[in-house]
C-alpha cells in the first residue's frame, strides 16, 4: 500500500510538473505571439511611411504592406505553434522523434513534388517585398509587355494591347522591366532635312514643350519640360535629334502623341522640312523619267486588232 501511494504521489507530482511546464510553454507562446504581432504592425507602419515618401497611392501601399505582414504572420505563427504542440507532447511522455522523422520524410517528398510551386511562392514573396512591380504598372516580363492586372504569390498576370492575357509563374520570370515605376519617359527621335539649322529646330522643340507644360490638360501629366539631348545621328535622309519627356506613370504615350502632333504643326509653321525617303529612277544620262518612257512604249505598241 505504501508503494502504491508513493507511485501515485510520484505520478501526481510528475503530472503537476508537466502541467506547470505546459502552462509556461503556453504563456511563452502567447507572449511571443503578441510580440510578433506588434513587430509586424511596426513593420507595416514602416512600409507605409516608405511608400508615402515614394508618392505611392495609399490604397496600393496599404495593400502591399498588408499582404506582406499577413504572409509573415501566418508563417511565424504556424511555425511557433507547431513547436509548442511538439513540446507539450514531449511533456506528456510522447516520443516526438518519430513524428519529426516522419515530418522530415513528408516534407522531403512534398519538396520534391512541389518544388516548382515552392519556387514560385518564394519568388512572388520577393517580388512583393522588394516592390519590383505592382498592379496597374506597365511591365515587360520575359520579353512580353502589358498592363499588370494581378500579382499573386504564384503568378504575374499581364494583359497586352491586343487584350491577350499572359500568365507567368513567378519562378519562371527571368527578366522583368517596369516601365512605370515612380515616373515614365517618352524618348523621341525627330528627323529633319540636312539643310535645316539644328539650333533653330531645337528652339522650336523647346517652345512646343514649354507650351505643353503650361497647358491645363497635358501640363499636370508632365514632370518637366522636354530634355533635348541634341543631334543623335546622321540618317540616310535626315538629321536625327533625340530627346525625352518625363511624365507621371503610364502617361508617357498620351503626352508623347500630343507632343508629336504639335511638333508637326510647329515644324510646318516654321518651314522646317521633315524628310521622307523618295527615289527617281532614270535610264542613261539623257533618258526621260521611267514612267514617261513606259507611256511612250504603250502608245507605240500596235494593238491586237491592227
Amino acid at each position: 500500500m505504501d508503494i502504491s501511494k508513493l507511485l501515485d504521489s510520484a505520478r501526481l507530482q510528475s503530472l503537476t510538473v508537466a502541467a506547470i511546464h505546459v502552462i509556461l510553454i503556453l504563456v511563452i507562446a502567447w507572449v511571443a505571439t503578441i510580440i510578433t504581432k506588434k513587430l509586424l504592425k511596426k513593420m507595416k507602419a514602416y512600409l507605409l511611411e516608405q511608400n508615402r515618401f515614394a508618392e505611392e497611392l495609399s490604397g496600393e501601399a496599404n495593400k502591399r504592406a498588408e499582404t506582406l505582414t499577413r504572409l509573415i504572420r501566418q508563417a511565424v505563427l504556424i511555425g511557433l505553434w507547431v513547436i509548442v504542440i511538439l513540446m507539450i507532447l514531449k511533456e506528456f511522455g510522447v516520443e516526438i522523434a518519430p513524428i519529426l522523422a516522419g515530418a522530415g520524410v513528408l516534407g522531403l517528398a512534398v519538396g520534391f513534388g512541389a518544388q516548382n510551386l515552392v519556387r514560385d511562392v518564394i519568388s512572388g514573396f520577393f517580388f512583393i517585398l522588394e516592390d519590383q512591380v505592382r498592379v496597374g504598372d506597365v511591365a515587360i516580363v520575359n520579353g512580353t509587355g502589358g498592363l499588370v492586372e494581378q500579382i499573386n504569390f504564384r503568378t504575374i498576370v499581364l494583359r497586352d494591347l491586343a487584350g491577350v492575357v499572359h500568365v507567368f509563374p513567378n519562378g519562371a520570370v527571368s527578366t522583368l522591366s517596369n516601365m512605370t515605376k515612380s515616373w515614365s519617359g517618352y524618348v523621341f527621335d525627330l528627323g529633319v532635312a540636312y539643310k535645316e539649322d539644328t539650333d533653330k529646330v531645337v528652339k522650336v522643340i523647346v517652345l512646343v514643350g514649354e507650351e505643353m507644360k503650361r497647358d491645363a490638360t497635358f501640363g499636370p501629366l508632365m514632370l518637366d519640360v522636354p530634355e533635348i539631348f541634341g543631334v543623335d545621328k546622321f540618317d540616310d535622309s535626315a538629321v536625327v535629334i533625340k530627346g525625352r519627356l518625363r511624365t507621371k506613370p503610364i502617361q508617357q504615350w498620351t503626352v508623347g502623341r500630343e507632343f508629336l502632333r504639335r511638333i508637326k504643326y510647329a515644324f510646318d509653321e516654321a518651314g522646317i522640312e521633315i524628310p521622307f525617303p523618295h527615289r527617281t529612277v532614270c535610264f542613261g544620262e539623257a533618258s526621260k523619267p521611267f514612267e514617261l518612257k513606259i507611256l511612250e512604249m504603250d502608245r507605240n505598241t500596235p494593238s491586237a486588232g491592227e
